[in-house]
């Protein structure tokens, strides 16, 4: 098995921990070097070993710059174990320059260095000149990557492919469920609700997301009811707790416990929205969000948009319904045509799909690393 260096962009991050022990139930030995955002999970401590590399502000650019050398400053004081390393993985593009600066600095040329791109920021899909310096800093980096994973195919069709020439080795882990122990378990059948309910599950930033669902809730009034579960981006939706007390047929209930919580939120909603639009023509319309494959495994339909990657796996694997247009129009249309039965026949079909469909396997990620991995010791 290898020993495997993780640079992470949050340490308290759900999906940063999954990743991570899941590289541990693997057999790997992982270490992390991580920032903090504190976004969720303040108070919580890995059981493995991580260099902390200090706390970033959200959208704060001229720290996050600061940040990237305080971080390469604080790993050449752990160079060794950047030597040691097998191989070398960077979530996110500011984790890339420090993982790239400290293995040349530290004499680990040869370490294999993995890209995972999590999400496509604005400031490389800008048309000004800021994004195309940042897009020329990243194409030099990718030249010096060994493998770059993405959690969707629509970032290398839509982005990295034609915008910035890439074309070297690549794998695809999608941001599927991840279990350190005996999966939840899925439910045999799903009971409606009266009135219909919508969920909004997950990191809650989005804000033409909270606009049409709001939108929603004052045209349905009593005979909608709207659930909004999860950790509240406040520096993205400053008037949230506002608008959500201004209406008596929303409700916030907060964070959640993962994965223990999930069957409570998805068994209260017969459809969860699960569209990102915050970057719509962009990362927006290229991800495929961790809520679908949630909410499915749950039996629960996906609402999304047709014309971005998200939609079309809605409609692809029939997980639910999508919308022509991200419009209130669209979103109470939809609503509207929505029954009982035609829930019921979408969640029957997804509580009859396979968990793998929706649930990673570790097979998943020992196959995207394998061109990387040294050979069995």
């Amino acid at each position: 098995m290898a020993h495997i260096l993780v640079f992470a962009f949050d340490l308290t991050e759900a999906s940063q921990v999954r990743r991570i022990k899941s590289l541990q139930m693997l057999g790997h030995s992982v270490q992390s070097a991580a920032f903090r955002r504190g976004n969720m999970n303040a108070d919580f401590e890995p059981d493995w070993p991580n260099v902390d590399l200090g706390y970033v502000a959200n959208n704060s650019y001229g720290r996050r710059v600061i940040g990237i050398m305080r971080g390469i400053w604080r790993m050449m004081r752990h160079r060794r174990q950047v030597k040691a390393a097998d191989v070398i993985i960077a979530r996110n593009f500011d984790l890339l320059v420090i993982a790239w600066a400290v293995k040349l600095l530290s004499g680990a040329r040869r370490t294999p260095l993995v890209y995972e791109c999590l999400d496509i920021h604005g400031l490389f899909t800008r048309a000004d000149r800021v994004g195309a310096v940042m897009r020329w800093c990243e194409r030099q980096l990718l030249a010096r990557v060994q493998l770059m994973i993405v959690s969707s195919p629509g970032f290398i069709s839509q982005y990295f492919a034609p915008t910035q020439g890439y074309q070297g080795p690549h794998a695809l882990i999608e941001n599927k469920l991840w279990f350190d122990g005996p999966p939840v378990a899925r439910p045999t059948a799903r009971k409606s609700h009266d009135p219909l309910t919508i969920g909004w599950v997950g990191s809650i930033r989005c804000a033409p997301s909270l606009q049409l669902l709001l939108a929603a809730a004052d045209y349905f009034g009593d005979s909608l009811r709207i659930r909004i579960h999860g950790n509240v981006h406040r520096h993205v939706l400053p008037d949230f707790d506002d608008q959500i007390a201004a209406r008596d047929n929303i409700t916030y209930f907060g964070a959640y416990q993962y994965p223990d919580g999930l069957a409570a939120v998805y068994d209260a909603c017969d459809v969860v929205w699960a569209q990102d639009l915050w970057q719509r023509g962009a990362n927006s319309d290229w991800l495929l969000p961790n809520r679908i494959y949630e909410a499915s495994w749950f039996g629960c339909p996906s609402i999304a948009v047709a014309d971005t990657e998200t939609g079309r796996r809605v409609a692809k694997d029939g997980l639910g319904f999508v919308i022509d247009a991200p419009t209130a129009e669209a979103l109470i249309e939809q609503i509207g045509a929505l029954t009982p039965e035609k829930i019921s026949a979408v969640s029957q079909h997804l509580l009859a799909t396979p968990d793998n469909a929706f649930m990673l396997q570790p097979n998943d990620i020992a196959t995207a690393l394998a061109p990387v991995l040294p050979p069995s010791r």
